[in-house]
């Protein structure tokens, strides 16, 4: 009767700040998940003990938090700095070829396309001369494939530094359906892109006074004021060679043909000329039928002037024998084969992209300075000031405690729906990861855009191989909620074909389209069962690994335990989830600028080549949405609402709303002349996939902080 009863201690254990917060061996021997039923009255949250020694080990632990963090800035604004006067190089693509005085070079054409339609098609649908041997097709990879490009080989041959002029063909009288195709694809403005060594062909137009480039020639035009549309049968090409002298150097290329050395053995076989550029000028011209019908192909002609638009043009008409030529002029030039790429890759608008780093780099200095008002001061100020009160004043405020401190049992409960949380974890990771390393290497100049689809087909596979991380990622997310693995067969599944299986109801859908307008651009169906062969060869296998290594992994335990009932949330005045969707716009202003460049890229048919802006941008996005979702979880906890996962998880996952919202506009006021419901479906089901992508890699990083800082802050009380 006389014993006193022992109090229950509790201790403010030191704060440590690591990358690495949840590994076993940084966390003392808290309650395991299984065991978090316990009532919050056999549980208190906060008593006193040791004041002098927690609160000094605090206050010493924020002062090396605010300097790490100081320290990183200041790394990161050097590494800026360091990218703003250093110039970027990349890896020329492929193997120099070099031609001998008067050696055939024949050029290849690739799919007709439209920034009308965005629907491409074949280059010998339309009426044009075809070679005297069978049409071949180059062999293309994954990504080319994917793009809907379809490379075939043309009747264009030039003689290594002869300059000529040359009859091709002469077409039998064109039909009325050729007429009406000659006429569509006219006015919805297609482009023939031709290529030589590698080399798109360049076309320079007037503008309002400005010089505008681009790849490939229009199949025809509609003067103004005229209902009359006249056929592109002429071409002047120009072409640029470099004088190469063999000189036993090593050149290593990365593209479609392979490696490559040039030795002392290949020093007389490589000396010749080399193709450094390629541009053409098109013209319309009504040639004699009978004059054209004496030659034959590749006979040489007196040279043509290109007239004008008012001249003697080749008028569409059915009837008419349409008559095929071109001249080429061979030009010297200085450029070297390494650079032939630069005229191509001339980045525009450098300013712009710097204004959008540094426009970035203000959101992120806000925002972390409303982190460090978190944690080095709120934070710490409960802490200390908890710490400072006597027995009978601590008893006190136990029984009036407000924020973020009342939520302790029920701030680790399981979330709604925890399966679909933890599968769109592990996508997010395994796309996240997808990004970071196709964006790196292509900053470091690995995607040439000489070997077109390399881009693509690199991410696609990558793609396939992350599907360890995110099997991994996934499960042990899964077991973490759970606290047993029990289960984790069924997640792992489900992470290997929740985005996958959507990306592939989409394209299906979309192929549909493709295959009924007879577009190159439709996926053949021996493609489908090649990507469904990989998938399921490379991607479910290694998912299914990581979900077995996620349940062999040391457990993530929580720091305090759980209460059986559930605290009820008090009422608000305004919805929390109109919170949670406008913080999305400050991870939308990090990268709204750079997306305008991407959008242009992939819809105008632009070459993108600033992987070095993309690569900053990106690491920007992934510290805002770690500081947004951060900032959102703390508030969402200050007023009682311990359902914070979800929230966290679209807190910066609702910067997808946005880009969608912006792909929308950038359909209604930049791409005006996209023509036809078909091409507007289009546009939205690829611009659906991107979002989705966008949102499952930004809300698991806003995710994964989150819990980090939920579990960094609660970690701060242990039970004894």
């Amino acid at each position: 009767m006389g014993k006193k009863k022992k109090k229950k201690k509790i201790k403010i254990k030191t704060l440590h700040f690591s990358f690495s917060p949840i590994s076993r061996s940084l966390l003392p021997p808290y309650p395991t998940n299984a065991e978090a039923g316990a009532d919050r009255s056999n549980a208190p949250p906060f008593r006193r003990i040791d004041r002098r020694q927690s609160v000094h080990g605090q206050i010493r632990d924020m002062d090396f938090l605010q300097k790490s963090m100081l320290r990183i800035s200041w790394i990161f604004l050097f590494a800026i700095l360091v990218m703003r006067f250093c110039h970027g190089f990349y890896l020329p693509g492929t193997y120099m070829h070099t031609y001998s005085p008067s050696e055939p070079v024949f050029a290849k054409v690739n799919s007709l396309t439209s920034i009308e339609t965005e629907l491409p098609f074949s280059y010998y649908s339309l009426p044009y001369c075809k070679p005297l041997e069978e049409i071949k097709k180059s062999a293309e990879n994954l990504g080319e494939l994917l793009m809907g490009d379809q490379i075939d080989n043309s009747p264009y041959r030039f003689k290594m530094n002869v300059n000529e002029t040359v009859f091709l063909c002469i077409h039998s009288p064109l039909t009325e359906q050729e007429v009406k195709l000659l006429k569509q694809r006219t006015r919805d403005l297609y482009q023939v892109n031709i290529m030589l060594d590698n080399l798109p062909a360049r076309r320079f137009a007037k503008q309002n006074g400005i010089t505008i480039q681009w790849t490939g020639f229009p199949v025809g035009y509609t003067p103004a004021n005229s209902n009359n549309d006249y056929i592109i049968n002429h071409l002047k090409f120009r072409v640029f060679i470099h004088e190469y002298e063999g000189s036993g150097t090593k050149i290593i290329g990365t593209g479609e043909e392979g490696l490559g050395v040039i030795s002392e053995a290949d020093k007389k076989k490589a000396s010749g000329f080399e193709i450094v550029g390629f541009e053409v000028v098109p013209c319309s011209i009504k040639h004699d039928p009978d004059e054209m019908s004496k030659l034959h192909m590749y006979d040489n002609m007196n040279p043509i002037s290109c007239p004008s638009e008012t001249d003697q043009p080749q008028i569409i008409k059915e009837g008419e024998r349409v008559a095929f030529t071109y001249e080429v002029e061979f030009v010297k030039s200085d450029i070297r084969w390494p650079s032939r790429w630069d005229a191509y890759l001339k980045m525009e608008g450098a300013r712009v992209h710097w204004f959008s780093i540094l426009n970035s780099l203000m959101v992120i200095v806000f925002l972390a300075g409303i982190v460090f008002v978190i944690f080095l001061r709120t934070v710490r100020r409960d802490l200390a000031r908890y710490e400072d009160l006597d027995k009978e004043a601590q008893a006190q405020m136990n029984e009036e405690l407000s924020g973020w401190k009342l939520v302790v049992g029920d701030v680790f409960r399981e979330p709604d729906c925890p399966k679909l949380l933890s599968v769109m974890v592990g996508d997010g990771v395994q796309i996240t990861g997808m990004a970071v390393v196709s964006i790196v290497f292509a900053a470091l100049g690995f995607m040439s855009p000489a070997s077109r689809g390399m881009l693509l087909t690199g991410m696609v596979f990558l793609y396939l191989f992350l599907g360890i991380a995110a099997g991994y990622a996934g499960v042990r997310f899964w077991r973490t909620i759970k606290g047993t693995a029990e289960g984790w067969k069924s997640v792992a599944w489900s992470v290997a074909s929740f985005f996958p299986g959507i990306v592939f109801v989409i394209l299906t859908f979309l192929n549909f389209i493709l295959w009924g307008s007879k577009s190159t651009g439709a996926i053949p169906i021996s493609l489908y069962f090649i990507l469904l062969s990989l998938w399921f060869c490379i991607s479910v296998p290694l998912t299914l690994f990581g979900g077995f290594l996620g349940t062999r992994a040391e457990p993530i335990q929580y720091p305090v335990r759980t209460n059986q009932i559930p605290r009820e949330i008090p009422a608000r005045k305004y919805p929390s989830w109109l919170l949670v969707l406008g913080a999305g716009t400050l991870p939308f202003g990090t990268l709204f600028i750079e997306l305008l460049f991407i959008l242009s890229s992939i819809w105008l048919g632009r070459f993108y080549y600033v992987f070095g802006f993309l690569l900053i941008v990106l690491l920007l996005l992934v510290i805002v949405c770690s500081e947004v979702s951060v900032v959102l979880t703390y508030m969402h906890l200050c007023v009682e609402d311990w359902r914070w996962w979800w929230k966290s998880f679209f807190a910066s996952g609702s910067v997808a709303l946005y880009v969608f919202l912006y792909s929308i506009n950038y359909l209604v006021f930049d791409l005006r002349s996209l023509s036809g419901p078909v091409s507007a479906t289009l546009y939205l089901g690829y611009s659906l996939i991107i979002v989705i992508a966008v949102m499952l890699a930004t809300g698991t990083i806003g995710l994964l902080m989150s819990f980090y800082f939920v579990h960094y802050l609660f970690s701060s009380v242990k039970i004894d």
